[in-house]
């Protein structure tokens, strides 16, 4: 038998020289890859914040736990760990609601999937868990008093207060969402057709949403006062900055203490939900509805319609079972 030569070519050295595949060696360093990823994706800045804080609060939930956070690897998360050290840590602990562990779980789901594809974590510890489980709960909106008490609210002898009254009618009008209404200008008023041209929005799809007279003269009396300043933004504060979403967020909170709004959450988005009851209860179909608040699913357009339609409501006058008994009283 011959002997073999004892001098590696080129493809068995490069077999022995191959490197072993070193896998990401930091929480920083993974997270500055996945913010990368996430910018490259062009996602909204307002997402990767969210994503960021969430992740910090989880690496936060586990320094409270005793890990070292200087020798913890992303390599290290398992599966279990999850499980133990941050859905039963914030639930018996920390006394979470479900929407609040949920809300985490997204957020790591899409850090570790990413690590994963990427190949900088071996196993994915995000694989096998799931969101927890959460009761429906029926959808909170204003009601006519609750409006009617929030709009009286705003000084109308002040900017602040013309300018509050404003965004408040625009909530009601269109059901805008608070970070889509921050990203307005002036130039999306299309005065001509009475819509507005909203650019700022979550699906990254430009819709246009129409509004009434009295909105439109509203919308021309706080442009006349709001005069011409160096910023395009149509909400501006007293400094002549763009309003931020935190700082109208403030002022609703504000105006629903006033008026001691009680039983529901004074928020931007319960005017959008009151929008969308209001809406259905005047006849407005389930695809003017979508069109309107711009959702790429029919799912929570079919939620509005099925708790906030008349049919049912009318139809159960006929068929309720009550009708059936005899009167004693």
């Amino acid at each position: 038998m011959a002997r073999r030569n004892n001098v590696l070519n080129d493809a068995e050295l490069s077999i022995v020289r191959q490197k072993k595949k070193s896998y990401v060696e930091s929480f920083k360093e993974a997270l500055e890859l996945f913010e990368r990823d996430c910018d490259l994706r062009n996602l909204r800045p307002y997402t990767i914040k969210y994503y960021r804080n969430e992740i910090s609060a989880f690496l936060t939930y586990l320094s409270e736990q005793g890990f070292d956070l200087t020798v913890l690897r992303p390599t290290n998360i398992t599966e279990e760990l999850i499980q133990d050290n941050l859905i039963l840590y914030m639930r018996n602990y920390k006394g979470s609601k479900v929407v609040t562990v949920n809300t985490r779980l997204r957020a790591l789901r899409a850090f570790f999937n990413f690590l994963h594809k990427h190949k900088h974590i071996p196993k994915n510890p995000m694989e096998n868990i799931q969101l927890l489980k959460d009761r429906k709960h029926v959808i909170p909106t204003f009601t006519k008093t609750q409006l009617n008490k929030l709009f009286r609210q705003p000084d109308l002898n002040t900017f602040v207060g013309v300018r509050d009254y404003t965004i408040m009618m625009l909530f009601l009008e269109t059901g805008i969402r608070v970070n889509e209404l921050t990203g307005l200008t002036l130039a999306d008023i299309r005065w001509e057709d009475n819509l507005i041209c909203v650019r700022n929005a979550k699906s990254y799809r430009e819709r246009l949403v129409p509004i009434q007279k009295d909105m439109r003269n509203q919308l021309k009396k706080y442009i006349a006062i709001r005069g011409s300043v160096s910023c395009d933004a149509l909400f501006i504060t007293i400094d002549e900055t763009p309003l931020s979403r935190r700082g109208i967020q403030q002022r609703i909170d504000r105006y629903g203490v006033l008026a001691d709004i009680k039983g529901v959450r004074c928020s931007c988005h319960t005017f959008r939900h009151t929008f969308a009851k209001l809406s259905v209860q005047q006849g407005a179909n389930i695809f003017e509805l979508q069109a309107i608040l711009g959702h790429t699913s029919m799912e929570i357009v079919k939620t509005y319609v099925n708790l906030f339609g008349t049919d049912v409501r009318d139809s159960h006058r006929n068929f309720s079972p009550l009708k059936m008994l005899d009167k004693r009283i």
